[in-house]
């Protein structure tokens, strides 16, 4: 029988009007090429502060340069410079797919978390929440963003094992980290930073950052769970189905165990000890590139063989587990091309004077939400937590006492527009490189996140308006 006017031929695969990723980031890149004819080049004197250390922006510094446009093969240039930018990210991608590749090889992972299923069944509505607040307390107290990536894998197989799918993995562990590190309460790199810049005392205002932290666990936890329980009913629902259905079928293909055998258990406490090591490591100064992927490497092999693989089994997995990684390790690379186009081209601290000139003009708790706007704006340009306070903060400081407001509501617009928009651009390394683990097609993840992002700036604006009203301070 044919299939009727309205029914989609069996076998006939629907086609997206998405582009390719890598088409859309290389678009991106035409676009701020094309911007760098337009919007006029400026750059902002960068001076040592003397009770910090850092290098800061001097905000009444602004100038116009001479126009620096790029040229068609800079362009492409940008594309390996971005490459190299970003290779610390790109090599921990690889290391992290060989040594999972590694531990999976042994069975152990797929085991255990068949067996912690088994007693999680109809918890599943507890799990999500108290999974999400574990991690936004590690993005409140250690700025928790990198090391979020070695939970992804962790995250996404236990999802799949409860009935969800890989943005439910990925979200628990991302979403719930961002909660606490746009929240800020006690985030050194971004809350301490810009304090530290502003003049304010350390970590001073924490009340409301608190409460801000636990709107946004609040709004991300309903609406993971709504998303979750959804497709837990219907899995054609999911936005990733032909992702899960792809892994259902290789799945199908391996052998499962249904007990776990003692190297497996012996696997299980090494992958429990490294993950406390590098926790360890993370919260007392660890470096995100030498130090996490020695650990992880040791890690895998250590696994690869108390789980009875033969060396050259185990140099198998490696390789297996780095290749499926490696469009997502390319995506990461690309998206840096970005910036290294526009800091080329000299717009980005153009952008920044522009849009401190908007607030200026703007009723104050109007101001204060602008302030939040345009800081989760440079965000997509500066996206380094640290290193957008050292570039805004001398500026919106300053900018904070002619319009009337706090220095204090200038540091929570920064943090709350740099941690949300973390979860969203592109020039993220970090969600890039988790969505590359995950195997998340970048544009999938945008359909997923886009109305928890709406929901969680307009939480943001809300608060903005409290600090304005209220003079949050204490000064």
């Amino acid at each position: 029988m044919k299939p009727g006017k309205n029914e989609p031929s069996v076998g006939k695969k629907k086609k997206s009007w998405v582009p390719h990723t890598y088409v859309l980031i290389f678009c991106i890149i035409l676009i701020a090429a094309v911007a760098t004819y337009i919007i006029p080049a400026g750059v902002y004197d960068r001076v040592t502060d003397p009770n910090t250390g850092r290098t800061v922006v001097d905000a009444a510094s602004f100038k116009n340069v001479p126009q620096n446009p790029i040229k068609p093969f800079a362009v492409m240039q940008a594309i390996p410079k971005g490459m190299n930018e970003a290779g610390w990210i790109i090599f921990l991608i690889f290391i992290i797919g060989g040594s999972f590749g590694m531990i999976n090889g042994t069975g152990a992972i797929e085991t255990g978390i068949a067996a912690m299923v088994r007693k999680l069944s109809g918890k599943e509505k507890i799990l999500i929440p108290v999974t999400m607040l574990i991690f936004s307390l590690g993005g409140a107290t250690f700025g928790m963003a990198e090391s979020t990536l070695i939970f992804i894998p962790m995250g996404v197989v236990l999802a799949r094992g409860l009935g969800f799918d890989a943005l439910v993995g990925m979200s628990m562990v991302t979403i719930g980290a961002l909660a606490g590190f746009a929240g800020g309460a006690l985030n050194p790199f971004t809350v301490g930073v810009a304090q530290g810049i502003a003049g304010l005392p350390l970590f001073s205002g924490m009340g409301l950052r608190w409460i801000t932290q636990l709107l946004f666990w609040a709004v991300g936890s309903f609406y993971i769970l709504r998303y979750a329980m959804k497709i837990k009913s219907d899995p054609a629902q999911s936005i990733v189905y032909e992702l899960e259905q792809t892994v259902k079928e290789e799945e199908s293909e391996q052998q499962h165990f249904t007990e776990l055998t003692t190297r497996q258990k012996l696997v299980l406490l090494i992958v429990v000890v490294g993950f406390g090591f590098i926790i360890y490591g993370v919260t007392h100064g660890w470096s995100t590139s030498s130090d996490l992927t020695a650990t992880f490497l040791t890690m895998g092999i250590l696994s690869g063989l108390v789980g009875g693989n033969s060396p050259g089994r185990v140099a198998t997995d490696f390789i297996e587990g780095a290749r499926s990684l490696t469009f997502g390790a390319l995506v990461v690379g690309l998206t840096r091309g970005i910036v290294v186009v526009m800091e080329s081209g000299q717009i980005i601290d153009t952008i920044i004077h522009a849009g401190a000139q908007i607030v200026t003009f703007l009723p104050r708790s109007i101001a204060a939400v602008a302030m939040l706007a345009v800081q989760s704006c440079i965000n997509f340009f500066i996206n380094s937590g640290s290193g957008q306070a050292a570039a805004t903060m001398p500026i919106m400081a300053p900018l904070a006492d002619v319009v009337g407001l706090t220095r204090q509501t200038a540091v929570l617009a920064f943090h709350m527009g740099d941690g949300l928009s973390n979860s969203l651009f592109p020039t993220s390394g970090v969600l890039m490189a988790g969505l590359s683990i995950a195997k998340i097609p970048y544009e999938k993840w945008v359909k997923y996140i886009l109305p928890l992002m709406v929901a969680l700036h307009l939480v943001a604006a809300a608060m903005m308006v409290v600090a304005a009203v209220t003079h949050y301070g204490p000064f």
